[in-house]
């Protein structure tokens, strides 16, 4: 059933962006920087997104499924974005508020069946249009230790288990108190109370302007210490703990990674943990290594991850993508518990914009959704257009496994203008 793809794109207006993909990305733990200011800073964005796929899902074979750029099979949005941030309000006081809002543009009646996010509703037009509070924060600083409390982005670097994911329209977002300290050295220290979230979903299911609790009233506590006192070598562990998360027992989840930049070249390493006395079976064990190099305008880099089959496996309360050096446009079922999964990656800076090409390959040990084994190939192109104001995106994806009864090919654009 494997099969030799030959893509041909012609659509290079709505294709790239920069950014090597081979090198691990140095985990770097930001604090909220909190100055003087002469006032409120506005901002935003707008983003147009449609995806196509030739089946509803990876297993039709029978002829009923339809085809690319079908209805039936298409998905689209159109989001506005809008954000104001004063690092000074009063007394060093400052805040941020940032509003979002989603709509088809009436589409669904003819042109796509289902939205990248949904925003709730009892109705279709509740569905693909509606708003939300998607940040709302106050920042304070002292001496070296800042603090940041309300809705707001996390970062995956910080928090790998509970961070914003920016691979569709908007990032789903966290009601959150923060608190970063550098007294040491060389050395960030986070702290960081979780007690809501959204969920960046897909289509209809996934509900934007629902903000619940991650864990009833106990919320989520964080940890997260990281070192960069050798040079070029990048130090970070996290510490979750979770009262009565799983079955009624306390869970905790522990997860490190190594990083080692020396010039144009990259290796790295991380290792985890989730581990609870609800569990049925094992706690999750789970780790990957991962090297990769610049070479002029091309890059290259492999990676490798294994999640054993206890407990939940690796995951994001805020969303569906996992930290794992494997993860990929759209295989997190395939590697995120009981897998094994190998990814090459490569990038070429050409035609103004940066072409990707991954292919990953994963042991799924028999899971049930996939049977032995899943694969896919994603190829991208991204560029920046209107003085960089606007970037520009297209991706093919292929997707197949051993219990699907035929392949999956989607399509992916869009376009998103910062002002």
């Amino acid at each position: 059933m494997k099969k030799l793809l030959i893509l041909s794109a012609a659509a290079s207006a709505v294709l790239m962006a920069g950014g090597d993909i081979s090198a691990p990305v140095e985990p770097a733990v930001a604090a909220p920087v909190v100055a003087q200011s002469s006032g409120w800073d506005f901002s935003g964005q707008a983003v147009v997104y449609y995806q196509t796929n030739d089946r509803l899902n990876g297993v039709l074979s029978d002829g009923t499924a339809d085809s690319l750029f079908d209805r039936g099979t298409s998905f689209g949005d159109f989001g506005l974005q809008l954000r104001a941030v004063n690092k000074d309000v009063v007394a060093g006081i400052g805040a941020g508020v940032e509003v979002s809002g989603l709509s088809t543009l009436n589409l669904e009646n003819w042109m796509v069946s289902d939205v990248m996010q949904g925003t709730g509703g009892a109705d279709v037009d509740g569905l693909t249009d509606g708003g939300w509070i998607s940040q709302m924060y106050l920042t304070y600083g002292i001496g070296n230790t800042t603090f940041k409390l309300g809705r707001q982005e996390l970062p995956k670097s910080l928090s790998p288990f509970a961070f914003s994911e920016n691979w569709n329209v908007f990032k789903n977002t966290f009601d959150a108190a923060l608190v970063v300290n550098t007294d040491i050295a060389n050395t960030t220290i986070v702290g960081a109370w979780v007690g809501g979230a959204n969920h960046n979903g897909f289509g209809y299911g996934a509900d934007m302007t629902d903000f619940n609790s991650v864990n009833d009233d106990d919320g989520i506590y964080l940890l997260t210490v990281q070192n960069k006192s050798i040079e070029g070598l990048t130090l970070t562990g996290s510490w979750y703990y979770a009262a009565e998360y799983v079955a009624g027992e306390d869970a905790n989840i522990l997860w490190g990674d190594a990083n080692y930049k020396f010039g144009d070249y990259c290796v790295a390493a991380q290792v985890g943990t989730v581990m609870s006395d609800g569990f049925t079976n094992d706690d999750t064990v789970a780790f990957g290594l991962k090297a990769g190099g610049n070479f002029g305008m091309f890059d290259a880099s492999i990676a490798y991850s294994s999640v054993d089959d206890g407990g939940i496996g690796v995951f994001n309360v805020g969303g569906v993508k996992t930290p794992l050096y494997t993860q990929m446009i759209l295989n997190q079922g395939a590697i995120r518990w009981d897998s094994d999964s190998f990814v090459v990656r490569a990038g070429v800076k050409a035609l103004g914009g940066k072409f990707g090409l991954a292919y990953d390959y994963s042991d799924t040990n028999d899971a049930s959704i996939f049977g032995d084994d899943y694969q896919e190939l994603d190829l991208t192109y991204k560029t920046k257009a209107f003085n960089d104001t606007t970037t520009l995106f297209a991706g093919y994806i292929y997707r197949d496994a051993d219990k699907w009864a035929d392949n999956q090919n989607i399509l992916r654009f869009w376009a998103r203008y910062n002002f």
